[in-house]
């Protein structure tokens, strides 16, 4: 099946080479984002294949469907950015990676956690220029610490095994479905106001839907304990940027850690270094000592670009046979 590729780059393409020689699917690869202005370049093709800067609205699946694409294939697990209401209006299929590699993400998350606790990115430049001293570099113990993880998905549930087993913390989880096994090994399932007002590390592993939107706003601020960490790794909606700065103004929020932002857009995956980026929210979180942004790399493994490919191919070949494909998105009720 021919299948467009966007908002691609050349470690998509290489991956996708390498895992098309077990489909034979004709691939092309293009780098521009798909979405109602870009849509035309999709023109006669049966299925896309999407990522989540990817904007597919009534408007852009109304033409793709025009143009006879029945497929979207999406080469990750959330689908926000999908118009379900409108792929089923247009008779589309949706189909996602629901699971990939949860130990790149996971292990991206911990990381964060440990690179702004003993502030190692500062500490790093300091030597680099010659300066030994130790002050200002002043960390804590991860041992017997209260974390908060909210969403005990797949990605959420290594986050837990990591930090309760490995490092010894206390692991508190929010999640709507409790995960009874993890329950069974340490984790304790609790409200969200328990959460804030105990935990010293907060993580973010839920989706972004209505109910997540802005989960971290100004009232949940008020909340958490005074100095508290927040990391978010999941979606960039889950937070409220506004209110988070304003919590890092007054030390409510002690340090943040994001590999997604609300407005990533137009951002992540580009290079602005010779002109400077026109976000003015995300040029003032950056003027922040105590926060570390990644551009939307915590699934960024070789494992996890391996799986990708090859369940993204996998999906279309299953549809294009007429075959059930368990990674279809269901359409809304």
């Amino acid at each position: 099946m021919k299948i467009a590729v966007f908002s691609a780059k050349p470690y998509d393409e290489d991956f996708f080479r390498k895992a098309n020689e077990a489909f034979g699917h004709e691939l092309f690869f293009f780098e521009s984002h798909l979405n109602e202005k870009t849509v035309q370049l999709a023109a006669g093709f049966p299925a896309v294949c999407v990522f989540p800067n990817d904007n597919l609205n009534r408007a852009a699946l109304k033409t793709l469907a025009s143009h006879g694409t029945k497929i979207v294939a999406l080469r990750c697990a959330g689908y926000n950015n999908v118009d379900l209401a409108a792929a089923n209006d247009f008779n589309m299929t949706v189909v996602r990676v629901p699971a990939y590699s949860p130990y790149s993400v996971a292990e991206h998350t911990v990381g964060l956690m440990l690179a702004l606790n003993r502030k190692l990115c500062k500490a790093n430049s300091r030597v680099r220029e010659g300066n030994f001293t130790i002050g200002g570099l002043l960390g804590f113990d991860m041992h017997g610490k209260t974390v908060g993880i909210i969403g005990t998905g797949r990605i959420g549930s290594v986050v837990a095994t990591i930090l309760g087993k490995g490092f010894g913390c206390r692991v508190l989880a929010y999640d709507p479905s409790p995960n009874l096994h993890y329950e069974e090994q340490g984790v304790c399932y609790t409200g969200l106001d328990q959460l804030f007002s105990q935990s010293d590390i907060i993580t973010l592993h839920c989706p972004l839907t209505a109910q997540t939107h802005h989960l971290i706003d100004e009232v949940a601020i008020a909340k958490v304990k005074p100095g508290v960490m927040l990391i978010n790794t999941s979606r960039g909606g889950v937070i409220d940027t506004k209110a988070v700065i304003k919590g890092l103004k007054s030390g409510k929020i002690g340090s943040l850690g994001l590999d997604v932002y609300e407005e990533e857009s137009n951002i992540f995956f580009e290079d602005f270094s010779g002109t400077g980026i026109s976000d003015d929210v995300l040029a003032r979180l950056m003027t922040f000592p105590n926060v570390m942004i990644t551009s939307h790399q915590a699934f960024f493994t070789r494992e996890a670009l391996e799986n990708i490919a090859q369940t993204t191919l996998g999906n279309v070949a299953n549809l294009e046979l007429g075959m059930n494909c368990p990674n279809e998105v269901p359409s809304p009720t």
